[in-house]
């Protein structure tokens, strides 16, 4: 799949049942020898998306269980959502 089929899907974790962002505002961690993603790092954000809140979730690629043609549908493991300033 090509990154401009990715962009502009909402992400969905089904454990919270919570819209994350969508890909295209968020940014990607790229494994530099092999040139796959690793990790998603979605921005987090306050009221409809128009300011950030100066943190930042970071969700490794393996925790994504489908990716559909409207949503990328993660399953993030409570202990595994790190939080970055």
């Amino acid at each position: 799949m090509r990154l401009s089929e990715l962009s502009g899907k909402e992400i969905v974790d089904i454990k919270r049942a919570e819209r994350l962002g969508v890909l295209g505002q968020t940014d990607l961690e790229i494994n530099e020898q092999t040139g796959q993603i690793t990790t998603l790092i979605i921005p987090s954000l306050k009221w409809f998306g128009l300011r950030k809140q100066g943190q930042e979730i970071r969700v490794p690629w393996q925790h994504i269980k489908k990716i559909g043609a409207d949503m990328i549908i993660l399953d993030i493991p409570d202990d595994h959502v790190d939080n970055v300033e």
